[in-house]
C-alpha cells in the first residue's frame, strides 16, 4: 500500500478542526514567530478595530493573529505564530 492509498480529504479532520476552534484558546501557549516570546494568547496586546482582531507580541510588537469578519466569512492568519499549544481539558484527568 503506497501513501496515495492511505490518505484521505480535509473533510476527513471535521470532527477534529472542530474539537480545535471550539475551545477557548485565551489559556493556549503561543510562540512568537519574530522573536520566539511564548506565551499565553491571553497575554498577546489586542490591537482590536470594528472589522475585526490584531494580536501582537508584548515583547517584540510583531502581530501574531489577524481575524477579520468579511460579508460571509470569517478570515484568520496566524502566520505569526510559530506554535500554538492548546491545553486539552476534555482529556485532562478530573480530580
Amino acid at each position: 500500500m503506497d501513501s496515495e492509498d492511505m490518505h484521505l480529504d480535509g473533510n476527513a479532520a471535521a470532527g477534529t478542526l472542530r474539537d480545535v476552534f471550539a475551545r477557548d484558546v485565551t489559556t493556549a501557549i503561543a510562540t512568537c514567530r519574530s522573536c520566539g516570546t511564548r506565551g499565553a494568547v491571553g497575554a498577546l496586546l489586542d490591537y482590536g478595530q470594528e472589522m475585526g482582531v490584531i494580536l501582537r507580541c508584548p515583547a517584540c510588537d510583531a502581530p501574531l493573529l489577524r481575524l477579520v469578519h468579511t460579508p460571509g466569512w470569517l478570515r484568520l492568519d496566524a502566520s505569526g505564530i510559530a506554535l500554538l499549544v492548546i491545553p486539552d481539558t476534555a482529556s485532562a484527568p478530573q480530580s
